[in-house]
């Protein structure tokens, strides 16, 4: 893997700020970022007598806070183990042991050393290390085993600026601190430094990129064959020459990056002008992960960076940092090699396929857990810009020609010239025998690809609110909002339409879930389409949302009727019906007053209680699922008569009882004993005692007889209406009841009769 970094033990990890490491020294008064000199130093490791195995051991070291194992031949590999283990500054207490690769990947052909990946391991000042060859007894070690540290100077850069970067995924935690900058704003290649003496010595002097990197087929020299003039002064950005090619426009926009000065990049270390790929073009996106902790935070990424600098160019001989970006966890994008980012810049990232790819490394390490949604979504929008400025397919395939010989991961080899099939965006295990980019990470590139490339995805309507739902179906006045999700971030999405019945009726910004459309009346199909960076666009289906204004209608206007039941003069049983519809759908019916109750669509009557004697008024609203409602109501008042307010006939017999309506009631047994109410009302109630020897009588009702009631009981109840009649309208009436004499149980006990006026 491309000096890639490990991860060092918890233990190991401390907060960087100020443990380090000095704060560069400002300008003069001119707020503009200065470069931070990293230092780095080696230490020599002895081999045992057999060449087999290797031990080191420092205490007391001046801090620093990445290392790595290098050793003489470039080309060689450790096929055993490299362990180191570190002690924190401050603490005094030591990492667990951490593991390295034992390839640093040979990103740059002509490297003076080989190496490890660096790992970050945090302000150190003690540090051990083992190593163990592996395979035969006759395998040794690499010659020239050396521990390289490397001080990168933490602390804020002078003059940095936050990044204009945010994170726009709420679900990844960020870090604290903040992100820094500065963020080139625009498309503005970086400097490229004035060749002159570096400020301290390269371990070897700068390569160009070798002839093995160049494409096997040949091709028509372009302006981009040859590296560019490196000016004595630098200027802002290396403008196009003959020697160096213009910034093709891209077809999706330019995320922030933040510029090689503003995270602090000494260029006196790397005087060599940049290269630029052969053919001028990016046909595909290599992705790493660093491997280092994922324990830094935002505001130590740049130090990070810095670390990984110095161990290409100081400690491995390379002329510049590998990758051609990198991204911290909270999404921050850093410029790696010089040259332009906007530009083909030959990178050392990926071996035998860097003259025809860019190279983008996440800083951390992704074997189990994968980056975060800032992360990725970074990735994705620095991959999609490059392929857009050569309209390659985020989502597609390229052909690479193998500048050397070489194996995957996977197993797969190949020899020098071959030309291999590789998605656009894909891992740097697909070309290296590497576990690089990480299994998790790996297996995101999927979801990388489909944001990168578009459309949008997983678009779906969640919900629509201000509008009520009877099934798949909404209803509404005019006005709704449409809620809705996708699992492409906001970032890589250019905006969001609302269809109305396929017509463009709202606009709403990326980083919106929701949008409100207002409908003429009618059937609708209401619809959310996302255009993607790219001006791909994916739609979801249609929901079917009915706008209307024609308030329900109450068919049947309320109405009370007196009902059978226990009657107590605060509590006199009746019924209140009604029937409510609407053109479209009737949503409920709720009564408002004198008490309140909700019914459904299809429910015409309740059973209710009003106080005797009081007037009360029955208020109902009927509401349709648009939200338009029509009200209506009833009055009415239960009247009891007593018994002794009826024309008697016959012989009755009065009784006292707290059970009975105001303490008395009137029985007979006596046939053809008779009591006779006039009343005028719309509803009559008979309220009775009853027992398991109470007899029958019959009911007139306006001199007609109306019914035969037996009042006979299995258990003993006072105050029952058993027999109920109502008209249509309030009118003047008689009632009459009249004692059978029934058969061994001839009495009737009546306790008066209730009507309601």
């Amino acid at each position: 893997m491309a000096a890639a970094v490990a991860v060092a033990g918890v233990t190991g990890v401390v907060v960087l700020q100020g443990a380090t490491g000095t704060e560069p020294a400002a300008g003069p008064g001119d707020g503009k970022p200065r470069p931070v000199a990293a230092e780095a130093r080696t230490k020599p490791i002895a081999a045992s007598a057999d060449g087999r195995s290797a031990v080191l051991k420092e205490e007391g070291t001046k801090p620093f806070s990445m290392l790595g194992v290098t050793w003489t031949e470039p080309a060689a590999r450790v096929t055993g183990t490299v362990e180191v283990r570190t002690r924190a500054v401050g603490s005094g207490q030591w990492s667990s042991w951490l593991r390295l690769d034992g390839d640093s990947g040979q990103g740059e052909s002509g490297a003076a050393r080989g190496g490890t990946e660096p790992a970050w391991v945090g302000p150190s000042d003690g540090v051990e290390v083992r190593l163990r060859a592996g395979g035969t007894t006759s395998k040794a070690l690499p010659a020239g085993l050396r521990l390289d540290m490397v001080d990168p100077k933490t602390g804020t850069v002078s003059g940095m600026a936050p990044a204009a970067f945010a994170l726009e995924e709420t679900a990844t935690p960020t870090p604290t601190g903040t992100t820094p900058g500065p963020v080139e704003p625009a498309p503005d290649p970086v400097p490229v430094p004035t060749v002159t003496s570096p400020q301290e010595p390269v371990t070897t002097p700068p390569v160009s990129e070798p002839p093995t990197e160049q494409p096997t087929t040949s091709a028509a020299p372009t302006p981009t064959s040859s590296a560019p003039s490196v000016p004595s002064t630098p200027p802002a950005s290396p403008s196009p020459t003959a020697t160096a090619p213009s910034p093709p426009p891209s077809t999706v926009p330019r995320p922030p990056i933040t510029s090689r000065a503003g995270w602090g990049a000494d260029e006196s270390i790397s005087p060599e002008a940049p290269g630029y790929l052969p053919d001028g073009r990016v046909k595909a996106v290599v992705v790493h992960h660093t491997a280092e902790s994922n324990a830094y935070t935002c505001d130590q990424a740049p130090a990070v960076v810095r670390g990984i600098y110095a161990y290409h160019v100081k400690q491995l001989g390379w002329k510049d940092i590998g990758y051609n970006f990198l991204v911290d966890k909270c999404g921050t994008v850093y410029e790696g090699r010089k040259g332009g980012v906007d530009l083909p810049v030959m990178g050392a990232h990926a071996y035998g396929f860097n003259s025809e790819t860019t190279g983008i490394s996440v800083l951390g390490t992704y074997t189990d857990a994968a980056p975060s949604q800032a992360a990725l979504t970074s990735v994705a929008r620095i991959a999609a810009w490059k392929l857009g400025q050569y309209g390659v397919d985020p989502a597609g395939t390229t052909t690479l020609t193998a500048g050397d010989a070489g194996r995957s991961y996977s197993g797969k080899t190949w020899a020098k010239g071959a030309q291999l099939s590789f998605p656009t965006i894909h891992g740097h295990r697909d070309g290296y025998n590497t576990q690089c980019p990480g299994d998790a990470f790996y297996g995101s590139l999927p979801t990388l690809r489909s944001w990168a490339a578009g459309p949008v995805a997983g678009l779906a309507v969640k919900s629509v609110t201000g509008a009520g739902a009877s099934g798949t179906t909404y209803y509404t006045k005019s006005s709704v909002t449409v809620n809705w999700a996708a699992t492409t971030p906001a970032a890589l999405v250019k905006q969001y339409d609302l269809l109305v019945d396929g017509k463009v009726a709202a606009t709403a910004a990326a980083t919106a879930t929701s949008g409100k459309v207002t409908l003429t009346p009618g059937t609708r199909k209401v619809q959310v389409r996302a255009v993607h960076q790219s001006g791909k666009t994916a739609t979801t289906a249609a929901v079917t949302v009915v706008a209307e204004t024609t308030a329900p209608t109450f068919t049947t206007k309320p109405a009370l009727a007196l009902r059978t039941g226990t009657v107590n003069t605060a509590a006199v049983p009746l019924t209140l019906s009604w029937k409510a519809t609407d053109s479209t759908s009737l949503k409920e019916v709720r009564l408002t007053s004198p008490v309140a109750k909700t019914y459904g669509p299809t429910v015409y009557s309740a059973a209710h209680t009003a106080k005797s004697g009081a007037a009360t008024t029955w208020s109902m609203t009927a509401h349709d699922r648009a939200g338009n409602t029509s009200t209506a109501s009833v009055a009415g008042t239960p009247v009891i008569l007593q018994e002794t307010s009826a024309a008697k006939y016959g012989t009755w017999a009065a009784k006292s009882s707290s059970s009975y309506l105001g303490g008395k009631s009137f029985s007979s047994s006596t046939k053809n004993a008779s009591l006779t109410w006039t009343f005028t009302g719309r509803s009559a109630a008979w309220v009775v005692s009853r027992a398991a020897t109470s007899g029958q009588a019959y009911v007139y009702v306006d001199g007609v007889k109306a019914a035969t009631v037996d009042l006979k009981s299995a258990t003993t109840k006072y105050r029952d209406a058993i027999w109920t009649k109502t008209w249509a309208t309030s009118g003047k009436h008689t009632v009459k009841i009249v004692v059978v004499g029934t058969s061994g149980r001839p009495t009737v006990t009546t306790d008066g009769l209730v009507y309601l006026k």
